[in-house]
């Protein structure tokens, strides 16, 4: 790969000179050329700026020094990246494509940033990129490109001695690196975890894998998939709490989600949850005791129960579909038996006859068939003794 980089600082750029990207240019890999652009100026002064029309503070880069660059520099056919805090945000995918082209050209601003007819001018010979380092302001755009190019780089095959660091770094899945240790196991009463001395290879990565996901939970969660953002090992993220008036327009769409995959699987069962309406949800707040689950504003559990005789009756245990499978509805259920008042000494509930995923977690919890339920084609109840 070529990399041309344009700047009125060119000594910006020295540290690639050093470890990997040096080694890269030793090798052959990578072929940079850092240039000053103030050697295509034409006055004495060298001058590269001068003010905005329309005025305003701030000076803006003249458009003829680039003009005279790109000209000599043949710019046609490459990539072309002005970095400017206007541009795309730079992301390692981004990183993982320009890694792939032949040529790339840096075109750093100052001040007020380059004069649009460049850009305009470059367009009609290049790939024009506008690229962003984040939501904050730099003095230029050297800074923005000396990131990018490392970026970059390191991606080119033979470039890392090992390449397997690669696919274990933040980002390359989606999520962010997970924790690392070295010796010694104990330092300053700190300990590594177990699981890493274990030599159990599936164990280590199963844990690293949630460990990655919990930190991109907890730091960038706009990185991950709803499905992602939770699992049981999450409880203290969760707000559970009763029900109110306003969750009822959501609890409604949940329940009409999760009954949909019920009447999926039970085409003969009549499906009362599908057929409510709002206001018969809301009534079911009065007549049962309903609670909530949230996780960072989203509505993805609910369950209630109410009291029938001695038995605490449980009802719409439901978990947002792209969430299930991953604990939450075992601990809901539990969840929900812990509301149980004192009088109750068992708890009962119904589920179609071919749900074979609920029949499997009521079992694994301690339920037990006890046939068909009156009046309701197709349902099987079952019922649990209560330990006090």
């Amino acid at each position: 790969m070529r990399i041309d980089v344009l700047s009125i600082f060119p000594d910006y750029f020295s540290p690639l000179e050093l470890s990997l990207p040096g080694k890269a240019r030793a090798k052959g890999l990578l072929d940079l050329h850092v240039h000053d652009l103030r050697q295509w100026t034409t006055d004495k002064h060298h001058t590269t700026d001068d003010t905005p029309y329309g005025g305003g503070a701030g000076m803006v880069m003249k458009p003829e020094p680039w003009g005279n660059a790109f000209d000599e520099l043949e710019i046609d056919g490459a990539t072309v990246i002005f970095t400017t805090p206007s541009g795309a945000p730079f992301t390692q995918e981004m990183a993982r494509e320009l890694a792939t082209h032949e040529r790339l050209v840096f075109a750093c601003g100052r001040y007020e940033g380059i004069d649009q007819r460049v850009i305009e001018h470059a367009a009609t010979r290049a790939d024009v990129r506008e690229i962003s380092l984040g939501d904050y302001v730099l003095n230029g755009g050297e800074v923005a490109a000396l990131a990018i190019t490392e970026a970059v780089v390191r991606l080119i095959p033979g470039f890392m001695g090992n390449p397997e660091s690669l696919a274990e770094e933040s980002h390359e899945d989606g999520l962010l690196e997970y924790p690392v240790f070295t010796k010694p196991a104990a330092w300053r009463e700190l300990e590594v975890p177990a699981v890493l001395l274990s030599g159990n290879h599936a164990a280590i990565a199963e844990w690293r894998h949630e460990q990655a996901r919990r930190r991109t939970a907890e730091r960038r969660p706009d990185l991950l998939h709803p499905s992602q953002a939770v699992t049981v090992g999450d409880l203290d993220a969760l707000e559970v709490r009763a029900a109110i008036r306003g969750d009822v327009g959501e609890i409604l769409t949940l329940q009409r989600a999760c009954w949909m995959q019920e009447a999926q699987a039970n085409p003969d069962i009549e499906v009362p949850a599908l057929h409510e309406s709002l206001d018969d949800v809301v009534g079911s707040l009065e007549a049962w005791t309903t609670h909530v689950v949230r996780h960072r504003g989203r509505l993805i559990a609910s369950c209630r129960g109410r009291l029938e005789g001695s038995a605490w009756d449980i009802g719409r245990l439901m978990v947002a579909p792209d969430l299930q499978g991953r604990g939450l509805g075992r601990w809901l259920l539990a969840y929900v038996e812990s509301l149980a008042p004192e009088p109750a000494t068992s708890f009962s509930l119904f589920t179609g006859a071919s749900s074979t995923e609920n029949l499997r977690m009521y079992k694994k919890a301690g339920y037990r068939h006890r046939g068909a339920v009156d009046g309701v084609p197709g349902a099987v109840l079952l019922t649990k003794r209560r330990i006090f």
